[in-house]
């Protein structure tokens, strides 16, 4: 079910014409990429000229700035939902490790978004949580099936930690994937 709303949520937003559709992907992505550098802060202006569009095609497809958070947000859910899926094949270990590395990237924009929402709790935030979840916890399970990663651990333990490291800033990316080396090394069972 919550994958369903945030898959109706996005295509409800998304334009139906192929040049607007194309538009619409280069200001989500644009927007992505403003939001992990500058956060909330980052300018609409900046994200149009990004996309190779104007600022009236921006305002088209996302009316208010709350609409590009949460569009952008439910599009990063829904790439890591489908990630989690694609992953179920590979060794239970590079699959869960490779997706929490994936999440912290996606932890940068999330920060930004929770800037701007304050906190507030939306139908499409709720279900996106929950997706989150649902995507990430076989993962888990099957790496503590196979005696790779503690026991002891939930999913929502495990999305704490790891959302902690993409919380934090950092000098640089290296160091921010070297904390979370130390984090991913923290859970597992074998060396």
């Amino acid at each position: 079910m919550t994958e369903q709303v945030v898959s109706e949520f996005l295509a409800a937003r998304r334009p139906r014409r192929t040049d607007a559709a194309r538009n619409f992907d280069a200001l989500l992505a644009a927007a992505r990429e403003a939001f992990a550098e500058h956060g909330a802060e980052a300018s609409l202006e900046d994200i149009a000229r990004r996309a190779g569009v104007g600022i009236g095609t921006l305002y088209r497809n996302f009316p208010t700035r709350r609409h590009l958070f949460e569009t952008v947000y439910a599009d990063e859910v829904g790439e890591l939902s489908l990630a989690a899926d694609e992953l179920a094949a590979e060794p239970p270990w590079e699959a869960l490790s490779d997706w929490l590395r994936r999440f912290v990237a996606h932890a940068l924009t999330k920060r930004a978004i929770r800037e701007v929402l304050a906190g507030e709790e939306t139908e499409v935030f709720v279900a996106c949580r929950r997706l989150m979840y649902d995507a990430s916890a076989p993962l888990l399970h099957r790496a503590q099936a196979a005696g790779e990663v503690r026991a002891d651990m939930s999913i929502d333990d495990l999305l704490r930690l790891v959302s902690g490291v993409g919380s934090v800033s950092f000098a640089d990316e290296k160091q921010r994937d070297r904390v979370l080396s130390i984090a991913l090394d923290g859970i597992r069972t074998t060396a």
